[in-house]
């Protein structure tokens, strides 16, 4: 279970000069099952003709499932890396929000698995997809 006592603020704070900050992710909601999350569809997240890059979507789930994998372990002795991450594209976006979920549906002493769902501002499902990390010895 994800210990929900850490502040959206801390989980945010994090982001600062990386990729995450650069796209516009902020976490909104941790839960003992998962996390939830925002992206702007705007120039930064873009693909070419206008529409989410599936690329940036794929960045969404992959940074709240890393997220929800780092408040799973001891810092002290461990990491968790991604090992596999799989997106499937439902619906195209051309501006305003998408907010992700993520639930742990398996939180092994080696590997996490996550669930994602990505939906629009209308409620309406855009992607969908699962992250897999792993849970490794940190030395």
């Amino acid at each position: 279970m994800i210990d929900t006592g850490i502040s959206l603020e801390k989980l945010n704070d994090i982001r600062t000069g990386t990729l995450v900050e650069n796209l516009g992710i902020e976490v909104t909601a941790v839960a003992e099952d998962g996390l939830t999350g925002t992206m702007p569809v705007d120039e930064r997240t873009f693909q070419p003709f206008g529409l989410l890059h599936g690329g940036a979507t794929a960045a969404l789930i992959e940074t709240l499932g890393s997220l929800g994998s780092s408040l799973l372990i001891d810092h002290d002795s461990q990491a968790s890396v991604g090992l596999e991450l799989n997106v499937n594209h439902l619906r195209a976006v051309r501006n305003g929000t998408v907010t992700c979920r993520v639930r742990a549906v398996h939180a092994g002493r080696r590997t996490h698995v996550w669930q994602a769902d990505v939906m629009d501002e209308e409620g309406r499902a855009v992607a969908t997809g699962r992250l897999t990390t792993m849970v490794i010895a940190k030395g």
